[in-house]
């Protein structure tokens, strides 16, 4: 089996697709792209900010546009925001060529994740665990039918879940390659 021309990670909000994906590229020799910190690059403001001026639905738009084009970046880790799969027509553009992941976690270590993040427009209330329970019911069902992958992160190091992800993908990434050669001449 060959690697996947990209590996696009899904899941809510505190589920780690940022400090994963970093990771996993490294790992696969891929390049890592963050959609949400790419629409900050570009708009030069960051989220709460698009969301305050532009509202979700601006934000949702962005961020359509900016799957479109990354959809067609090869060897790639790409992390999604949380919300990418509200949209039906990101669907295909999460799946067009890739291997989707969805790192599930619990409403609990979402919590513990997010708690200190004043960069989650949508916690800015008084009850950001009932917002993540809400998001949480209507989101699941779509990451679980895009994903290919469903990889629990619970309680888990990003190390041990990026290890497991690369098992499940592919076994023979090129770091491991580099490093049976490597070892192969070190034994010789």
């Amino acid at each position: 089996m060959s690697l996947p021309k990209r590996v696009v990670l899904v899941g809510p909000m505190g589920a780690g697709k940022s400090t994963i994906g970093r990771m996993l590229a490294r790992e696969l020799g891929y390049r890592f792209l963050d959609s949400d910190r790419i629409i900050e690059e570009r708009c030069g403001a960051n989220i709460p900010w698009i969301f305050d001026v532009e509202g979700e639905k601006g934000f949702r738009q962005r961020e359509t546009a900016m799957l479109d084009e990354l959809s067609t970046e090869p060897e790639t880790v790409l992390a999604t925001g949380g919300g990418a799969v509200m949209r039906t027509e990101n669907h295909a553009l999460l799946k067009k060529h890739s291997v989707v992941v969805y790192l599930r976690t619990s409403i609990e270590q979402q919590v513990e994740r997010t708690r200190k993040d004043r960069n989650r427009p949508l916690l800015q209330n008084d009850d950001p665990e009932g917002v993540l329970r809400r998001l949480f019911a209507v989101r699941d069902p779509l990451y679980t039918e895009l994903a290919d992958i469903i990889m629990h992160t619970d309680r888990k190091s990003p190390r041990l879940v990026v290890r497991q992800l690369v098992n499940r993908i592919n076994p023979k990434t090129p770091r491991q390659q580099r490093q049976v050669r490597k070892e192969g001449r070190n034994h010789v």
